[in-house]
């Protein structure tokens, strides 16, 4: 078992576009579907996988392009301190100045790790300077509890 690290910032409306932040469902609109209904499933069929966007579910990370992943390890210690020192480079743009709190930080470090040590996934947002949004996820890989069939994008 190992784990991924992602990161990303950007406009908040766009993190809101949840409709890009989840997989294609399987089946395609039926034929006659409004062409708005189907001009969407097109846009999402083709955009999810590539999109830089975090996904709902965070093991679907997995599926995107492997230039997305910012750290591997396969120790849950050395993830959850990737995972500190972006909260730390971030908590000074931390729209909300309880999340800056060195203590409570450390202690989602802690938890991470733990939560990580037991095959789970990490993703924690936080609104910086408005309109923007940070996502930081740490995704336990080979195999991925939540979707075991998801592939792993370094192998």
């Amino acid at each position: 078992m190992h784990h991924h690290a992602y990161l990303w910032t950007g406009p908040k409306v766009r993190f809101d576009d949840e409709a890009l932040r989840r997989p294609p469902h399987p089946d395609p609109p039926p034929a006659g579907s409004r062409p708005e209904l189907i001009e969407r499933y097109r846009l999402v069929a083709a955009e999810f996988r590539t999109s830089d966007l975090p996904p709902l579910e965070t093991a679907y990370w997995l599926v995107k392009p492997r230039s997305l992943v910012r750290g591997s390890w396969e120790e849950a210690k050395e993830a959850a301190a990737w995972l500190g020192e972006r909260l730390a480079e971030y908590a000074p743009r931390f729209a909300a100045e309880h999340d800056r709190d060195t203590a409570r930080l450390a202690r989602l470090v802690d938890a991470a790790a733990e939560r990580l040590r037991a095959g789970a996934d990490i993703s924690y947002g936080r609104y910086l300077e408005r309109p923007s949004y940070l996502t930081l996820a740490l995704v336990t890989c080979s195999p991925n509890r939540a979707l075991p069939e998801l592939p792993c994008p370094c192998a």
